[in-house]
């Protein structure tokens, strides 16, 4: 199956080279489309139309507010599309696309190291596309996760947003452990080790979050005084807030 994107920013690139397939790309930037063409085995299109006409499924990888414009550009070739457009849910899809199977996912920036999450909304013809080969391919990224569609915000607060949220924890522990003297680079480095052999852990015990706490924190322990801390000074409320704020953001 031949992707072509149109749109070769950040999260565009991340995920094809999670699927790891050459692709045809095209970016007002043709530099930018002309490298990750390049390194993926793949080519360029002169134009969106060019594109559309040479890819099984059409990415939509562009800015959300060209969705009019470019589905104007490519007039009607695409024969599927699949879209990673933020706050543009598949019926404004539908509507620019007529008669095409649409196919929704938010991708995260770990998809270009396969360990993304891809939360997936079919359209209302997704059925008479290749929906099955898409996710599949898609799936090489990371775990796809279907969803109603009225949930993908805030599931894009989480997976998606979450990347960053979750660094700026890292950066504060790490911050943290280094005014107590340990070096940047160590600090930083046992941060991100800890958080991923706890993310490990999690993936092979269900998600069970309560069970690690409970593991790692003894009663009365250095664990639990710090837990309380971090409870008593909101830790909580700040998650909510931020997840509050994407989702109020994009509706």
């Amino acid at each position: 199956m031949k992707l072509g994107l149109i749109g070769a920013g950040n999260m565009a690139s991340a995920l094809a080279r999670g699927i790891g397939e050459p692709v045809v790309v095209h970016d007002l930037d043709a530099e930018r489309a002309r490298a990750l063409a390049d390194e993926l085995g793949g080519e360029t299109a002169g134009s969106n139309a060019d594109l559309a006409e040479r890819a099984d499924v059409v990415v939509l990888c562009h800015k959300p507010a060209q969705l009019e414009e470019v589905a104007g550009q490519v007039q009607g070739r695409a024969a599927a599309i699949a879209s990673i457009l933020a706050a543009t849910p598949t019926s404004r899809i539908e509507a620019a696309y007529p008669g095409v199977p649409v196919y929704r996912f938010i991708p995260n920036i770990p998809a270009e190291v396969r360990r993304g999450v891809l939360c997936y909304a079919p359209g209302s013809l997704a059925a008479q596309g290749p929906e099955r080969e898409l996710i599949e391919l898609f799936g090489r990224a990371g775990a796809v996760i279907p969803l109603a569609e009225e949930l993908i915000e805030p599931a894009m607060a989480i997976m998606s947003c979450g990347p960053a949220f979750m660094s700026l924890v890292a950066e504060s522990f790490a911050d943290a452990g280094a005014a107590h003297g340990l070096t940047r680079e160590d600090a930083r480095r046992m941060t991100v080790e800890t958080m991923a052999g706890a993310a490990a852990w999690l993936g092979a015990h269900d998600y069970d979050l309560e069970g690690l706490r409970a593991r790692v924190a003894t009663p009365g322990g250095a664990t639990e005084r710090g837990l309380l801390k971090l409870e008593s000074e909101g830790v909580r409320d700040v998650c909510r807030a931020a997840v509050d704020a994407v989702v109020e953001g994009t509706r």
